[in-house]
């Protein structure tokens, strides 16, 4: 097949393409190996470099090519630029399938492109992009669904947020659960001593932590109010966080706090494998009712005993361990459920797929909304 892929080039607090990281750098790069001509059009919100990229982890005819375009021109937005772009791109290779996501407008470019050209096209919904900022711009919103309502097939990364759009966008189209996964290689059991002694963390403490977006609309006030409670009673107990923060979303001071900042793609693995026990906050939201923490198979894949805040697909991930699971808000819980798993830690065999497993996956998934549509044709 010939793929054609639409996404933003800023996600997850990473650039796709000088970063080389996330779903929309790892199931490109995974269904190029499979064998498709995989090509990519990132916007970019941000002042970047354009132009043409090959992915430096592919070669010959496994590359993926991605081409970058920025949204301003000076100061003002030229989206025109971009569907510039988009059709020579389209006229170039004619895809078999457009796979758009990253937010509701790249749903909407896609909707456009692809009747415009009368190509079939897939929406992605990595999160509930209702949350964004970008659906309270004025008529965005009800374009998004109707871009949704309107696709060939849908992927969505939960089953929560799958049934959520069947009941209220009364989309038809084809549906399939695609999961985050992990880069099994880089996320995987280290030495704890090693990785502690790598980060200049204290070898013989009982450390906590979490790794990801430290906002306070994460529930990570939660955690630092519960560590508060433990490190009362326990003077060997340890703080570490990493991450992007607001401003004013700034951890607690201590000794026994270390905040090690945004941290490098590949050490994110050190820092998990460093920890007695990984958090994964959230709060009861919009957003965390819908996505899929990939930092918590991330944990998984390193053998990291966890907490999570039972809220979203989390609740069902832990099924089988209510022990690992907090009530979110809630201090009282997350401290509860540290002190058991510091104790006597729960041995979690969830399965951990890799990107490779959710791009088979992906590409049955084309294969079906290929023959679907050649159906209707007859």
């Amino acid at each position: 097949m010939k793929i054609l892929v639409l996404s933003k080039r800023q996600y997850m607090g990473k650039d796709l393409l000088d970063d080389r990281f996330g779903r929309f750098r790892e199931l490109p790069l995974e269904l190029a190996r499979l064998g498709h001509d995989v090509r990519g059009l990132c916007l970019s919100y941000r002042p970047r470099s354009e132009g043409r990229v090959i992915d430096p982890l592919t070669t010959g005819a496994d590359k993926v090519t991605w081409q970058s375009v920025n949204l301003l021109c000076g100061y003002f937005p030229a989206l025109s630029r971009y569907f510039r772009r988009a059709r020579q791109l389209i006229r170039n290779i004619t895809p078999d399938i457009i796979w758009a996501g990253s937010d509701a407008f790249h749903a909407i470019f896609a909707a456009r492109l692809a009747k415009e050209f009368k190509l079939r096209y897939v929406i992605d919904l990595y999160d509930n992009f209702e949350s964004y900022g970008a659906t309270a711009v004025p008529g965005i919103l009800q374009l998004f669904k109707e871009a949704v309502r309107s696709a060939h097939g849908v992927t969505c990364v939960s089953q929560q947020l799958a049934e959520y759009v069947q009941a209220q966008y009364r989309c038809i189209a084809p549906l399939s659960v695609l999961e985050n996964a992990v880069c099994t290689d880089l996320f995987r059991p280290l030495d704890r001593i090693a990785s502690r002694s790598q980060l200049g963390l204290p070898v013989t403490a009982t450390i906590i932590g979490t790794a990801g977006a430290l906002h306070k609309s994460r529930g990570t006030k939660t955690l630092y109010r519960s560590y508060t409670l433990l490190a009362a009673k326990d003077s060997n107990l340890h703080l570490a966080v990493a991450g992007p923060r607001h401003r004013n979303d700034k951890p607690p001071r201590g000794d026994r706090i270390h905040d090690l900042g945004e941290l490098p793609h590949g050490l994110v693995s050190t820092f998990m494998n460093a920890l007695d026990v990984a958090v994964v906050c959230n709060r009861d939201t919009e957003f965390s009712r819908y996505n899929f923490p990939q930092k918590a198979r991330e944990i998984l894949a390193c053998g990291t005993p966890i907490v999570a805040a039972s809220v979203g697909a989390m609740k069902y991930i832990l099924a089988a361990h209510p022990e690992c699971l907090y009530t979110p808000d809630d201090p009282i819980s997350l401290t509860q459920a540290l002190r058991r798993q510091i104790r006597q830690p729960s041995e979690i065999t969830e399965p951990i797929p890799s990107w490779a497993d959710m791009a088979a996956q992906l590409e049955d998934f084309f294969q079906t909304v290929q023959h679907n549509h050649a159906i209707n044709r007859q």
